[in-house]
């Protein structure tokens, strides 16, 4: 409740409250606040992203707990950095149980001097160090999903505080944001590096042929199904050069996955200009071209009509056509019912497919791709 002698509005504009008027009169204002609160983080780092040469730090989230009044939750953070050239920002752990993108930057943090970089490579290898720890997609210490958090909020849950200290201080320091994922232990996919479609322009270009130097068999355009507040949107947003992957998935990572996350990884900081080298070609590898591929219609992402035990029935990167079965839902307490049929939408490529045999209703179990030119589209 505000009363009519400003005070109230003082506080409403220091603290850039978004909310929905419920109700008012000449002597009351009621508001449900969903709001964000402009201030400075309170996360301290404790290397200094403007110093020469390799650093190893922190990141300290303040984080209090029964057995921690004081404690702060703590994200390794390194800095590589020498002379002129770009900044890229290399991120993995989005999402806990996604682990090749965590692994690659270990390597590579320890590996990297900076007589190999031309400007910064700032790397944060586990983003979700709880979730991490406890092998879940969602942080334990809050219950969200760090892939839906932002832009964040400095007052909010360590998910939002984390958030927030990258669409304030990392993404703006930034000219290139790095984010690897998997599909965790949700969804299995053809290990691919992928983006959204930004308008057309100079943004997308340097996003299209970044994806590429990644050197996976497809490059797939995806849309978002599943709620807002990405990091990647929130990058885009601020006229980054964002480069993504979905390197597998599963709890089973295969030392292919994790050699084409690696090497993809240095490939494409080759070719930002930001470590030295030769930027390999498919053609050097002496691969076929890369195929492009979109699901950018919601169609193409189908979902389980019924719970029970989800069968796959169609390998990973396979042709389909519209109305193929794609998988089956058996029924543990009704073995002698026929399973339901999950089928393709439309001709095309299973990009993706469901990780666990066990399903809900409502869950992803398949994802449908189309080959595309990416450079022929609006």
């Amino acid at each position: 409740m505000v009363n009519r002698n400003g005070f109230g509005r003082s506080i409403l504009h220091q603290l850039q409250i978004r909310a929905s008027v419920l109700w008012k009169s000449d002597y009351t204002i009621v508001i449900h606040s969903t709001a964000s609160i402009t201030m400075p983080s309170p996360i301290r780092s404790s290397v200094d992203f403007a110093k020469p040469g390799k650093q190893f730090g922190h990141l300290y989230v303040p984080y209090s707990h029964n057995l921690g009044g004081w404690a702060n939750m703590m994200v390794p953070i390194a800095v590589v950095a020498r002379g002129k050239g770009p900044t890229v920002l290399v991120l993995a752990g989005n999402h806990g149980d996604e682990y090749p993108g965590q692994v690659a930057i270990m390597r590579l943090l320890r590996e990297l001097n900076p007589e190999q970089v031309n400007g910064r490579v700032i790397l944060v290898p586990t983003l979700t160090m709880p979730g991490a720890k406890a092998a879940t997609r969602l942080s334990p210490l809050d219950g969200r999903n760090f892939n839906r958090s932002f832009p964040g909020n400095p007052a909010g849950t360590m998910c939002e505080v984390i958030a927030h200290y990258l669409t304030t201080v990392l993404f703006p320091m930034s000219d290139v944001v790095i984010d690897i994922h998997t599909g965790g232990r949700s969804t299995d996919f053809y290990p691919c590096a992928h983006m959204h479609l930004v308008p057309a322009g100079p943004q997308r270009d340097k996003m299209l042929a970044g994806t590429e130097a990644w050197n996976t068999d497809f490059c797939f355009l995806y849309a978002d199904i599943a709620g807002t507040g990405l990091l990647p949107v929130e990058a885009e947003s601020q006229g980054k050069i964002v480069l993504t992957t979905e390197m597998g998935g599963s709890e089973n990572v295969t030392a292919q996955v994790h050699r084409l996350t690696q090497t993809g990884l240095r490939n494409v900081l080759i070719h930002l200009g930001v470590l030295e080298g030769k930027q390999q070609t498919r053609t050097d590898l002496g691969l076929a071209p890369t195929r492009w591929v979109q699901s950018l219609n919601w169609e193409d992402y189908r979902f389980a009509p019924e719970s029970g035990l989800y069968e796959n029935r169609v390998p990973l990167g396979e042709m389909v056509v519209a109305g193929q079965e794609v998988g089956a839902i058996h029924f543990f307490e009704r073995p002698e019912r026929e399973p339901i049929s999950v089928v393709a939408n439309a001709d095309g490529i299973l990009i993706a497919t469901r990780a666990p045999s066990i399903v809900g209703q409502g869950d992803c179990v398949a994802c449908i791709a189309h080959e595309v030119d990416p450079r022929a589209l609006s």
